[in-house]
């Protein structure tokens, strides 16, 4: 009798043994997403700085993961951190992953994605938010990344965006390009950007800022001699966007720009993605990585460039003065901030 007990405890216990381990997280799709087991996952997130854009990325990306069954503080352990816009303070960041054992390195904007590329000999790396990741030296091509590194690209539709600007003011003659020159993404956004205004007999006048300190001198220059200002995703100015806007307004000078956080925060408008989505696909990458689906080499990088929106401050444009017009006002395609 006691036996019989014993064995059956014993059965019993194989049994719910098995259930468990067959209880791995599953996808949105069925299929099985984080460990079942005991790993858990260290997930080191690194972003150049805070701003609207960079932190919808990052939340996304984290809210994603948790759909897919990585879920910080149960079977992974996700270390979120921002350099204050200084590259030596990524560095720093990157050595601690590393350190740490990290499993994964997300590495959001170019400049932290430059920095983490040396890692990927070690640690896969899965890059956000870079505009060219070609020009960028991060990988060999888009289609085959040629290294333990891969990610999404905010690449900007500059003619698209320029072509918005120009019905939304018909009249621009001078175009102003607010960037931080030490952004590779920025400088090569503003070769695209020369290209079209000489083909549409625009000036083109640059207003630089290697910092957020000098962004409103250097935009209150471009505001007092052009007829419109655009900038580009770029980290320094998107950190300093209620700053710039503030000095756009109150010259009535339209201020259009690569994203539609930038546009949240005062800009006049863009066309472009949701960068949520960005975030998500992101995440996506890092759960086929973490589970072996995929190694980083063998995922393309994705380019988010197609099913644009139109997105409008409608605050700004009362406040520049600017009426939008009926083909973008009654667009399909067309979001409104307040």
């Amino acid at each position: 009798m006691k036996l019989r007990k014993i064995l059956a405890l014993a059965c019993s216990c194989a049994v719910a043994l098995g259930a468990f381990t067959a209880c791995g997280v599953k996808d949105d799709e069925g299929g099985s997403g984080a460990n079942g087991g005991d790993k858990v996952y260290k997930i080191g997130i690194v972003q150049i700085m805070e701003h609207t854009s960079l932190n919808t990325i990052r939340d996304a990306v984290v809210d994603r993961l948790a759909e897919l069954g990585y879920k910080d503080g149960e079977n992974c352990e996700i270390d979120l951190q921002q350099a204050n816009n200084e590259s030596t303070t990524v560095q720093q960041i990157l050595d601690q992953f590393k350190a740490d054992g990290s499993d994964i390195i997300v590495a959001i904007t170019t400049p932290c994605a430059q920095l983490a590329a040396p890692y990927s000999e070690e640690i896969p790396v899965v890059f956000s938010a870079v505009t060219d990741p070609v020009a960028a030296n991060l990988v060999d091509s888009l289609e085959s990344t040629g290294g333990n590194i891969t990610g999404t690209s905010d690449a900007l539709a500059i003619d698209k965006i320029l072509d918005f600007a120009l019905e939304m003011k018909p009249d621009i003659k001078t175009l102003g390009f607010l960037y931080n020159t030490g952004e590779d993404n920025s400088v090569s956004c503003l070769e695209s950007v020369k290209a079209y205004c000489e083909d549409k007999g625009i000036e083109v006048v640059e207003g630089a800022a290697t910092n957020t300190s000098e962004v409103q001198e250097a935009a209150q220059t471009l505001a007092s001699k052009c007829d419109a200002v655009f900038s580009p995703n770029d980290n320094t100015i998107a950190g300093a966007m209620g700053t710039v806007a503030e000095v756009m307004n109150s010259a009535k000078v339209p201020m259009f720009v690569g994203a539609d956080s930038m546009v949240m925060d005062g800009g006049l408008g863009t066309v472009g993605i949701e960068y949520s989505d960005l975030g998500k696909e992101t995440a996506n990458m890092v759960a086929d990585i973490l589970s072996g689906k995929k190694k980083a080499s063998e995922i393309p990088v994705k380019v988010f460039n197609e099913d644009l929106s139109t997105y409008i401050n409608k605050t700004t444009a009362e406040a520049i003065g600017i009426e939008i017009p009926e083909s973008i006002a009654n667009g399909e395609k067309t979001v409104y901030f307040e």
